[in-house]
């Protein structure tokens, strides 16, 4: 049986890069590997699986032959792009959020639900976003234990969420804010020294400090004054289980860590269970890491985590006062599990149909 052929779409972007990485660090299970890109980095030459390939510039005919592509480039590229690829006999798995809610596109988390990869009409398969995909893995395997009802979760999440201009407003905002201990954590005052330095937030993502300071709101403004990093939590999280009427409470945070989504989650289950058990059935999902003893401070953090496959899961505790409840604390690195990983894990479910 001939091996299936692969094009990465923006492959010389943030999340391109880290994909490149993780191709690398896995088996080579395809025929040829395409490399496309916007047309100024067309030509460049990137090594993947010990050959320089040369990038080609998006084009129509960049996917004649292919027969998957993974798009790691923004919204209104995928949204043009993807059906193109998909009219030309390639399967596209998308990492935008083009196609997240569209009915005949599946939201796929290899570990959760694998079987609706096959159901694709449209031919195009969804990455979910990284801040519902942190907590996924665990979600999906207590789900299947017993039965989840309700989520109130709470994100923590990095700059890099915001990409490049994230990091870059946090070294920006750490390089002034460092040199004067006297400023303590005054929004006012960090902002005159970051003015008095050239930077007046106006390019900012955020338009308030992040250096030494927590912004409660991560996305765009939506209706009833939710944000839609929030609205995703909800409606992702939905169309991963398979569960409908799910209740979710969602509250996403801006904090200022590089790399690396965190999330406290309060799960509400339709049948009792406990820490301890919830502990068993988690440290035996082969891409969870359980790290949980708080009496030797043990427990996720973002810094533990980075560059790291894995989702990291502690702080495991039944809930005092409410009933087939469980709290837990989940870490995991945005640009890797959170886009690139899962991004080419779907491809490697669809290339064993080939």
């Amino acid at each position: 049986m001939a091996k299936p052929n692969l094009a990465l779409v923006g492959a010389t972007g943030a999340v391109g890069t880290v994909m490149i990485g993780i191709i690398n660090s896995r088996p080579n299970i395809w025929g040829e590997i395409r490399l496309i890109a916007s047309p100024r980095s067309a030509g460049k030459k990137i090594k993947v699986h010990g050959e320089d390939l040369t990038v080609v510039a998006l084009s129509p005919e960049a996917f004649d032959g292919i027969d998957i592509a993974m798009f790691d480039v923004p919204d209104e590229v995928s949204e043009v792009w993807a059906p193109i690829a998909a009219e030309r006999g390639a399967v596209a798995v998308d990492n935008s959020g083009a196609f997240r809610m569209d009915a005949d596109v599946p939201l796929v988390v290899p570990e959760v639900n694998p079987e609706q990869a096959k159901n694709r009409p449209r031919g195009i398969i969804s990455n979910p976003n990284c801040t519902t995909l942190t907590m996924m893995a665990a979600m999906g395997a207590l789900h299947d234990k017993w039965t989840l009802e309700e989520l109130v979760v709470s994100s923590y999440q990095a700059v890099s969420g915001a990409g490049a201009a994230g990091i870059d407003e946090l070294a920006a905002e750490l390089g002034v804010v460092g040199k004067d201990a006297s400023l303590g954590t005054n929004t006012d005052d960090v902002r005159k020294a970051l003015a008095a330095a050239g930077n007046d937030l106006s390019d900012s993502p955020w338009r308030h400090p992040i250096a030494l300071n927590v912004i409660p709101f991560a996305g765009s403004l939506k209706a009833g004054g939710h944000s839609s990093e929030e609205m995703k939590v909800r409606d992702e999280s939905r169309k991963i289980l398979g569960i409908s009427d799910l209740k979710v409470a969602a509250s996403c945070v801006r904090v200022p860590v590089q790399v690396s989504h965190s999330l406290t989650v309060h799960a509400k289950f339709a049948n009792p269970l406990t820490a301890d058990e919830v502990r068993d059935v988690l440290s035996k999902q082969p891409t969870i890491r359980v790290v949980d003893e708080p009496e030797k401070h043990l427990y996720p953090t973002p810094a533990m985590v980075v560059g790291q496959d894995p989702t990291f899961v502690g702080r495991i505790r039944q809930s005092l006062d409410f009933p087939n409840s469980i709290e837990l604390f989940v870490v995991g690195d945005n640009l890797r599990k959170g886009a690139a990983l899962n991004t080419y894990e779907i491809a490697e479910l669809v290339a064993k149909e080939f």
